[in-house]
C-alpha cells in the first residue's frame, strides 16, 4: 500500500492557501466574516500561511445550530479562517484518499452526488428483486477518532500533515466528528470504505452502493440478504458503530424503495409524499410571510428554484403543475 509523505508543504503554499480561500467564501462573498477577512486578503492569507508552518495554528470556535433534513442535525460551523485552511488541507489529501473509494461511493465526491447515486440504486432495481437498506445509526457522532487516525495514517506518512490533521480531528471530543466540517466529509466516506470492499471483495455483494451512512445491498435471494445484514451489524462492531435497528429492512425493489427522498421503483422515480408535504408548508409558511412583508420574493424563488431542481429528476409533472397552480390560485 502506497502511504504519501512531502504534502505539507503542498498544503502551506501561498499558491494553495488562495485557492482555498477562492474555495471557502463561494456564494459567501457578501457575508461579515468573508468581508472582513477580504479587507486585508493577502495579509490574513500570510498569517495563516506562517501559522501552520510554524505548528502555531489552532481550531477556532465552532458555532453549532440545528438544521431539519428532515431529521435534526446538529451543525457545527467554523470561522472563515478555519475553513480556508480545511480547504488548504482537503484540496491535498482529498485525491489521496478518493483513490481508494469504491466507485459506488457517491457522497460528497466530484463527478457523484445523490442524483447519480438515484440513478445507480435504480439501475441496481431493474436487476435485482430485493433491497437491503442499512441506517448506520448516529454516524458522524459515532466516528472513533484513534481508528480513523489509523485508517488515515495507513494512507497518509508526512508528520506535519498528519499533525493538522489530528488537530482537526480532535477539535471536538472523540467519539465524533463535526457535520459541517469539509474535512469531516472525506474522514466519514473513508471511515466506511473498509466495509465497502468487504462487501465487494469478501462477501461478492455485486450490487452494492453507498451514499454516507445510507449502504443498500441489492440481490435476489432475500436469506442471502439478511445474512449480509448480519455480517455488516458484525463488521460495524469493530469500527464501535451499530445499525439503526428499525431502518435496515429488506424491500421488494417492484414495490419501490425510498431512497435520497425519492421513491425509486425500477421503471420510474417519484418525489416522496413526506417531502412533498413539507415543500406545501415551507410554501404556505413564505406566502404569510410575503404578504405581511416579512420575506421577499427573490428569497421565495430562490427556495422554489432549489426544489425544483430536485423534484424534476423524477416523474414529476403532474405534481409540479398541481402544486404551483394551487400557490399561484391561493397567494
Amino acid at each position: 500500500m502506497k502511504r504519501h509523505h512531502n504534502l505539507y508543504e503542498k498544503i502551506c503554499s501561498f499558491e494553495n492557501l488562495l485557492l482555498a480561500a477562492g474555495k471557502a467564501q463561494r456564494g459567501k462573498k457578501l457575508k461579515t466574516p468573508v468581508s472582513d477577512f477580504n479587507l486585508g486578503f493577502e495579509k490574513e492569507i500570510f498569517t495563516l500561511q506562517a501559522e501552520l508552518q510554524s505548528h502555531t495554528y489552532r481550531v477556532g470556535h465552532y458555532k453549532q445550530f440545528h438544521i431539519y433534513d428532515p431529521k435534526k442535525r446538529l451543525i457545527s460551523a467554523l470561522p472563515y479562517r478555519d475553513r480556508v485552511a480545511q480547504h488548504a488541507l482537503c484540496n491535498v489529501i482529498e485525491p489521496i484518499f478518493d483513490r481508494v473509494l469504491i466507485f459506488d461511493s457517491y457522497a460528497c465526491r466530484k463527478s457523484k452526488g445523490s442524483h447519480r447515486a438515484v440513478s445507480r440504486f435504480q439501475v441496481y432495481c431493474r436487476k435485482n428483486k430485493y433491497a437491503l437498506k442499512c441506517d448506520v445509526k448516529n454516524y458522524f457522532a459515532s466516528i472513533d477518532h484513534e481508528i480513523l487516525l489509523g485508517m488515515i495514517m495507513d494512507k497518509i506518512k508526512d508528520p506535519e500533515a498528519l499533525w493538522l490533521i489530528k488537530l482537526i480531528i480532535d477539535s471536538t471530543p472523540s467519539p465524533g466528528i463535526p457535520i459541517g466540517n469539509l474535512a469531516s466529509q472525506i474522514f466519514a466516506n473513508l471511515y466506511l470504505n473498509g466495509l465497502d470492499h468487504y462487501l465487494k471483495e469478501n462477501l461478492k455483494c455485486r450490487f452494492y452502493l453507498r451514499y454516507m451512512d445510507d449502504l443498500i445491498v441489492f440481490g435476489n435471494d432475500k436469506g442471502q440478504l439478511n445474512q449480509a445484514r448480519k455480517r455488516i451489524a458484525d463488521y460495524l462492531e469493530k469500527l464501535k458503530l451499530q445499525l439503526h435497528a428499525n431502518k435496515c429492512q429488506v424491500y421488494p425493489t417492484k414495490n419501490g424503495v425510498k431512497f435520497l427522498g425519492y421513491k425509486v421503483y425500477p421503471s420510474h422515480k417519484l418525489v416522496a409524499k413526506e417531502n412533498v408535504k413539507r415543500f406545501k408548508i415551507r410554501m404556505r409558511k413564505y406566502i404569510s410571510l410575503f404578504q405581511s412583508n416579512l420575506m421577499s420574493i427573490p428569497k421565495i424563488t430562490c427556495s422554489i428554484q432549489s426544489w425544483l431542481g430536485y423534484a424534476v429528476f423524477a416523474n414529476s409533472f403532474h405534481l409540479r403543475r398541481k402544486l404551483f397552480s394551487n400557490i399561484l390560485i391561493k397567494g
